[in-house]
């Protein structure tokens, strides 16, 4: 395994970290234990980038990477937490607090439940639109003058609210969706965080598994399955977005790697500043994951892949309108 800076100013990461939400639900029923196991076998593969959300499976996911932690040597574990979303008992959404003082009762919270002194990279999850982004990242500052963060993240934002919270202190990294069909950081936001020494962890790689090689259409998706929502596994959009699947199928079946390692290795590839998040539920999914730290693309194989899947080849949007209309990343 590889070690990079994160950003300017972050902290010493691997060049593939591990997304824990798949492990508290969103894509169907979790095993407790199968993600335990993929946890432990990051951190034996050299893996110290774990991701998770104060929300993701409303606390679940802080416990349980809190538990596959416990023994663990404290700075083998880069900790990385999104903070900031308001969920319902049926675990609906209900909007973004953002206030100072919401956030320091929701850190509260998720240093008892990781069982941790503090959180190595601390993020909004999304942008509070009736809290300024200077008050917010104001009140992290102030969290890591009291020790309980070591740096500042950003979550799906735009070019604008980068700039505006990197004036008020550094930032470490943009987290942020970014795959061979979800391109649209190139424009702005991608040029903006390198002009600025801040770091991309990107997850989404495989597009929720659409591109991962393992997805198939009439696949079955089990309740409280983002999937049976996202636009592009519905409808037409499927069959056109398999089709580049194929297509990415035939390029990696030359190069003798896996559909999902030649997608991760082309993340990797578009900068040295970019670390592929992995959403792993699974020891076999991780292993191959890890593989495509050893896939190396050459030139000739990022034309045939541009070929393959041009910029906005894809069918539908990342997420539903009504989601893409609320995320400062899209303005």
């Amino acid at each position: 395994m590889k070690y990079i800076q994160l950003g300017k100013t972050g902290p010493s990461v691997s060049t593939l970290g591990l997304g824990c939400m798949g492990m508290s639900g969103m894509y169907g029923p979790s095993d407790r234990a199968e993600g335990i196991a993929t946890i432990h076998a990051a951190l034996e593969a050299g893996v110290n980038l774990f991701d998770t959300g104060d929300f993701y499976g409303m606390g679940h996911n802080e416990m349980l990477i809190g538990e596959a932690l416990k023994g663990v040597a404290r700075d083998k574990a880069i900790i990385s937490v999104k903070t900031g979303a308001l969920r319902d008992r049926d675990g609906g959404f209900n909007g973004i607090d953002n206030r100072p003082a919401a956030l320091k009762n929701f850190i509260a919270y998720t240093l008892q439940r990781l069982g941790v002194d503090y959180i190595d990279i601390y993020r909004p999850a999304r942008l509070d639109p009736n809290v300024p982004i200077e008050d917010t990242v104001g009140a992290i500052a102030d969290m890591i003058k009291a020790g309980y963060v070591r740096h500042i993240g950003l979550s799906e934002v735009g070019a604008d609210t980068i700039r505006r919270a990197a004036a008020v202190h550094p930032i470490a990294d943009l987290q942020i969706e970014y795959s061979l069909i979800s391109r649209g950081i190139e424009d702005t936001i991608l040029p903006t965080c390198r002009e600025l020494g801040i770091g991309i962890t990107a997850y989404g790689v495989l597009s929720r598994g659409l591109i991962s090689g393992h997805w198939q259409k009439g696949q079955g998706q089990s309740k409280g399955d983002f999937r049976a929502y996202s636009p592009r596994f519905q409808g037409e959009n499927i069959d056109t977005n398999l089709a580049l699947v194929d297509a990415l199928r035939t390029i990696a079946g030359a190069k003798g790697v896996s559909v999902a390692q030649i997608a991760i290795a082309w993340v990797a590839a578009q900068g040295s500043d970019i670390i592929p998040l992995v959403g792993a539920r699974k020891v076999e999914r991780l292993e191959e994951a890890l593989g495509s730290q050893n896939v190396q693309l050459t030139g000739g194989d990022l034309s045939a892949i541009e070929a393959a899947i041009p910029k906005n080849a894809a069918a539908g949007g990342r997420y539903p309108e009504a989601m893409l209309a609320h995320m400062d990343s899209e303005k």
